[in-house]
């Protein structure tokens, strides 16, 4: 698949070698990659509809070299795409033909866990799963948790806001990070927040919390644990009726429960995980919840009636409760592994990212369908209908010509109807590429320049991640305001878009 890109800048393309030698200066060994088929793991994300092979790629390990890094390409003027895991799968990691790609995998340790804190000091290169883990030992544990843990890092997650099943109650990312280590695209290294919950001045952990690589890169993050609850148990209920699944979140949350998590899959979803897992999911129903509750165990015992009571009021048709801490995990074994499921019933698939308002879950679900039927192309829906976050997976085979097309077209309409139904266009997968070109339907150009201003703030040259998020480019210079004086306008060697 073809999507406009900043155009490539020959004059850099042309220094390649200079500039290739220049960064193995700075990283030795094996942490400069300038070899093509050495480079081609780097080509796309978890997007991957769209590939594109970097100028070079770099692995720094300190951030004192990712300074060093930032601030040679600064000075001769060169693009960098800052890069985590690569499970972005909005491809916020896309690389740039003429750019560095600046990979973060070697900043993988704990420097840091302070349990009186109740902290973990981490690089951004530990995945969301090893905090936990580090933890697990103290009663302790990381609470944003995707359904990519195993693989996805902390520094990714912080560049995305990335929620995960249990965000409902507990926050997503930009809830549960208290600092950061950044290095500006200057070379500049801060120091923002910190331990503590409360920091004076702006909130600039929560303008980098999301900002998708665009202003800086991150080398050390702050993180807040939580002791694991005495309890926990989830609930698999099933309807025959999609909209009663939605109405039955809905009354949860008006009766003032809030669950730990609390998931919707619709029938394909359900089939496609319990062929993959295993976990007894029920195959007669066209909606399952599954609803966690935890806290003491008395009061966890009180809100299963509750919630019982609920579903069976909106009409449920099966009610599974689990008995033990195994039983859980395996009624969560088939929500996290929805997308792997789903890849085995598909040659190809797009993963969307939308967010509703929760009482327009039933509608958004019947849109979907009647864009199912018009593109002629399958979707299975799996979301965190607490919160109302979406994620229709639209099913395709790039093997057959248009479908790739089609695809993007049907997801490009459920995110457009999500803005129409009072949502955003991206819960926690972030803008990237792939919603990059609907902005405009969310954004006026205002409100968009302002964001570009802040980037600028940042990033005055535009040489962070460029051609992600904003649908069209602008020079800092442009964005300031626009002074003519005897019919001369500001700075007319910049071209106008």
């Amino acid at each position: 698949m073809a999507i406009m890109m900043p155009a490539a800048d020959q004059a850099v393309l042309a220094r390649r070698s200079e500039i290739v030698a220049a960064l193995r200066a700075i990283v030795s060994g094996e942490g400069v990659i300038d070899s093509a088929a050495e480079m081609r793991v780097y080509e796309s994300d978890g997007l991957t509809a769209y590939r594109q092979p970097p100028m070079v790629v770099v692995l720094p390990d300190t951030t004192e070299q990712v300074s060093l890094v930032l601030k040679y390409c600064a000075e001769q003027g060169i693009k960098v795409v800052p890069r985590g895991s690569g499970t972005s799968l909005s491809g916020g990691a896309l690389p740039l033909e003429d750019g560095v790609l600046l990979g973060l995998g070697k900043f993988k340790r704990i420097r840091e866990i302070d349990f009186d804190n109740r902290v973990v000091v981490t690089e951004p290169g530990v995945t969301n799963l090893a905090i936990s883990q580090a933890v697990a030992h103290a009663g302790f544990y990381y609470a944003p948790d995707p359904s990519s843990q195993i693989a996805c890092s902390i520094g990714g997650n912080v560049a995305e806001n990335s929620g995960g099943v249990h965000c409902l109650k507990y926050g997503m990312t930009t809830n549960n990070v208290l600092g950061c280590e950044i290095v500006l695209m200057s070379g500049e290294i801060l120091r923002i927040g910190g331990k503590s919950a409360e920091n004076a001045g702006y909130d600039l952990m929560g303008v980098i919390t999301g900002s998708e690589g665009l202003l800086g890169v991150i080398t050390e993050i702050t993180v807040r644990i939580l002791q694991k609850p005495e309890t926990a148990r989830a609930l698999m209920v099933g309807f025959a009726q999609v909209e009663a699944a939605g109405e039955c979140v809905a009354r949860i949350i008006g009766a003032g429960i809030i669950p730990g998590g609390m998931e919707m899959m619709d029938k394909p979803a359900i089939h496609a995980a319990e062929a993959f897992v295993h976990a007894g999911y029920p195959l007669d129903v066209e909606a399952l919840l599954i609803i966690e509750l935890d806290g003491p165990g008395v009061e966890v015992d009180e809100l299963i009636k509750r919630v019982e009571a609920i579903a069976q009021g909106c009409g449920s048709t099966t009610c599974q409760i689990s008995t033990s801490e195994a039983e859980r995990n395996l009624f969560w074994a088939g929500r996290k592994a929805a997308f792997p499921a789903v890849g085995r019933i598909s040659p190809d698939y797009l993963c969307m990212d939308g967010t509703i308002p929760r009482g327009a879950l039933p509608k958004a679900l019947a849109r979907i369908r009647e864009l199912s039927e018009k593109y002629q192309l399958g979707c299975a829906n799996v979301f965190h209908a607490g919160d109302g976050n979406l994620h229709p997976l639209i099913l395709y085979d790039a093997n057959k010509p248009g479908e790739i097309e089609r695809a993007e077209a049907f997801g490009a309409d459920i995110l457009r109807a999500c803005v129409e139904f009072g949502g955003v266009l991206t819960g926690e997968h972030g803008v990237g590429i792939e919603k990059r070109d609907l902005m405009g339907d969310m954004f006026s150009e205002i409100d968009l320049n302002q964001q570009q201003r802040l980037k600028c703030a940042f990033d005055a040259q535009g040489l962070l991640n460029p051609g992600k998020v904003f649908p069209t480019l602008h020079r800092c210079a442009e964005l300031g305001r626009m002074h003519v004086h005897a019919g001369k306008l500001a700075f007319p060697d910049l071209p106008r878009f």
